[in-house]
């Protein structure tokens, strides 16, 4: 009894100190994440020499699974190409039609391979996720930095990118007037949750 009443305090401390300095763990082995699209937004920007268009995406479904200790991922983010919305009819009509042609290929899809980095339970972290984009019908690999912040199970993801539209066989849709950027910039905000 003497020795469990000198130990006590000795384990109390020590638990406080090992509390004191405790990391955060990161995720589990693995997570499996689904996207809520209600709560995703994925908004695109593209520059002219007049001014600056901006539009969105909606997303339609998206369940992406790491494991951390191999750094694969799997999984797809599916995005709806006939949802490309900027504002003005005409030039969202010239959009889906010469230069997205959303009737034929009306999925954006990435499908992710490799994930580097770790994701904590709580708080922001810092990862890249490699994986092929699909647009247009033709697959591209990609890198994208990816910012998740974690709070109690439910998952906010901010990722940025850009799509060299016209290098990747899409046509421009420059005019002997007009003359917009070569590439697209993207934004994507995102709920998810574990499952």
């Amino acid at each position: 009894m003497k020795l469990v009443r000198l130990m006590v305090p000795k384990l109390a401390m020590a638990a406080a100190l090992a509390a004191a300095f405790h990391v955060p763990p990161v995720l589990a082995e693995s997570a499996a994440l689904q996207f809520d699209p209600a709560q995703t937004k994925v908004e695109f920007t593209l520059a002219d020499v007049l001014h600056t268009v901006h539009g969105t995406f909606a997303l339609k479904r998206g369940d992406i699974s790491l494991d951390w200790a191999t750094g694969k991922a799997t999984g797809e983010w599916v995005v709806d190409a006939c949802s490309g919305a900027s504002g003005s009819g005409a030039r969202d009509r010239r959009m889906h039609e010469n230069i997205l042609e959303s009737e034929r290929y009306p999925d954006i899809v990435f499908r992710p391979e490799h994930v580097e980095g770790k994701v904590a339970p709580q708080g922001v972290s810092q990862v890249q996720l490699h994986g092929t984009f699909s647009i247009h019908g033709v697959e591209h690999e990609i890198s994208v930095p990816v910012a998740v912040d974690a709070r109690d199970g439910m998952y906010t993801v901010t990722a940025s990118f850009s799509v060299p539209y016209v290098k990747w066989g899409m046509k421009n849709p420059s005019t002997l007037f007009l003359r917009v950027s070569d590439h697209v910039d993207i934004t994507v905000h995102a709920a998810a949750c574990a499952h």
